[in-house]
This record gives C-alpha cells, structure tokens and sequence, in this order.
C-alpha cells in the first residue's frame, strides 16, 4: 500500500508537471512549428500517403535497401532536399477535444510513478538517494526513447531538449514526491 500511494502521489506530481511544461512554460513545445500554408500541405499528405502510418520523407524500403542503385539514389536526394518524420491519420481529430487524452496521459503518468516507486522501494535508500534515482530513471526514459528519435529520425534539437527537461525535471520533483512517501515512518 505504501508503494501504490508513492506511486500514486508521483504520478499526480509528474502530471501536474506536464501540465505546466507544455500550458506555462515553453519547454513542453519547443522545437514544434505550424506549417506557412496548412492546405497544400494536407491536400498533399493526402494524395500521396497510402494511409494510416508513420512516414519518413524521402524514404526507403526495406526492398529498396538491398538495391545498390536505389540506396545512391536515396542518399543523395535525402542529403539535398528537406527531410520530414510525418505520423499520418487519414481521418484526424480535433486536438483541442482534449478529456480522453488527459485522463491516459494521467493514467500512464500514474502507472509510470508506480513502477518508479517500486523500483524505489527494493533497496535501503534514504531521500535524497531515492530522489537521485528517479532524476536517473527519468533520464533513462529519455535516453532510451527520445535520443534515438533525435538520432535516426531526425527530430529537431530544440524538441529533444525540451523532452529532456521535461522528463528529467519531472522525475525530479515527482521523486522528491515518492521519496517523501516511501520514507515516511523510517527514522
């Protein structure tokens, strides 16, 4: 019971955090831009984008891959021309609609706090111990998700700067949190 209210104390923590990263301060955007002209751009996605997906422009496949000519060829027009990393939904929704995404956001960011304040509880830490190893989990998630995007998909420096901040100092101050938490009654 003692690791579940961590965790759920830590996860509340971490949400409201995501919540002033992305709606007080610019860390939660940095890096996101709004296309010049949307309608050109979406009439484009749509006619030529087979459907429902995750696409690298220009790109290669896999069959491709294997085809000498075809690598040459996409190597040079990838190194002269733009480069774009598109998550493609044929029917959209309205981003601003946000009650279903902000109760899984909440729901994830709890269960992510509870495994942290698991992890927390399998050894004899004290606070500050406890609060520095969550600051590490917080930068092991950014280390193994957002720096290979940033890598191999090309995502901007100024958004993988932000997502650092945002997991790293949210980690922090939900740490402080479940480290609260868990030391309770230790003296």
């Amino acid at each position: 019971m003692r690791v579940f209210i961590a965790g759920l104390l830590g996860g509340i923590v971490f949400f409201a955090w995501g919540a002033i990263a992305h709606m007080a301060l610019p860390i939660g955007e940095m890096g996101m831009r709004e296309a010049k002209a949307e309608d050109p751009v979406i009439a484009a996605l749509r006619d030529n984008l087979s459907g429902e997906g995750v696409y690298m422009v220009p790109g290669l496949s896999p069959e491709q891959m294997k085809d000498e000519a075809a690598v040459k060829a996409y190597s040079q027009k990838a190194k002269s021309n733009p480069n774009a990393f598109i998550v493609y939904q044929p029917v959209g929704r309205d981003g601003m609609d946000m009650g279903a995404q902000l109760g899984i956001q909440a729901a994830t960011d709890i269960l992510s706090a509870m495994v942290v304040a698991w992890v927390l509880s399998l050894g004899a830490l004290g606070f500050g111990q406890r609060v520095a190893a969550a600051t590490g989990l917080g930068l092991f998630s950014w280390l193994t998700v957002s720096a290979p995007y940033w890598n191999w998909y090309r995502f901007t420096d100024a958004f993988s700067v932000g997502n650092l901040l945002e997991q790293v100092i949210g980690w922090l101050i939900a740490g402080v949190a479940i480290a609260w938490w868990l030391g309770r009654g230790q003296r």
